[in-house]
């Protein structure tokens, strides 16, 4: 039987385990080394949800690179204006560098639009996308998701970093809402 959790007030089953969230991981690295051998690259994590999925993939990447965080502001007081507003924490200069965003999860891809019509705008030399989770049917973006770890349907997860209300973001594998 599946592995089922409790994540506050729902129930979660287990559908991407540690190893292949690892092996993918790894076939994103190499990917990534390759596209990118003898330049220099400078790695944008989106906080809060790719912080693992960012600290394993830089752990095996090879070519020379430069890592900095940022959160996006959607909200004007306690409403989300449905824009991003701000890229918080972007303390890097990314103009004529190789940049790659690192995101957790790709869904109608409306925040991601957003973020990387900002980042484009700072003229950097090249411009990609990572992202470990990717539901191409909820998908409403006009760009590539240049590197893929999964592709899903369009379920609600949890674990390696996503979360639910703030809860299940330290689970080491990925788990899906669960119907009795």
């Amino acid at each position: 039987m599946d592995k089922i959790i409790a994540v506050k007030d729902k129930k979660f089953a287990l559908s991407i385990s540690a190893e292949e969230i690892k092996k993918n991981v790894k076939r994103l690295a190499d990917q990534i080394n390759s596209d990118f051998e003898g330049k220099e690259v400078l790695f944008v994590g989106v906080l809060n949800g790719s912080f693992m999925f960012a600290s394993d993939l830089i752990k095996l990447i090879t070519v020379p690179c430069k890592v900095c965080f940022m959160k996006v502001s959607s909200y004007e007081g306690t409403e989300s204006s449905g824009k991003v507003r701000q890229l918080i924490g972007l303390t890097e200069d990314v103009r004529n560098r190789n940049v790659v965003v690192i995101e957790d999860i790709v869904d109608t891809g409306l925040t991601m639009t957003d973020v990387l019509h900002q980042l484009q705008a700072m003229e950097p030399a090249s411009l990609r996308l990572a992202s470990l989770i990717f539901k191409p049917e909820s998908f409403r973006g006009n760009y590539n998701v240049d590197y893929v770890g999964f592709r899903i349907p369009n379920d609600f997860i949890v674990g390696y970093g996503l979360d639910y209300d703030g809860y299940g973001r330290n689970l080491p594998e990925i788990y899906t809402i669960f119907d009795c």
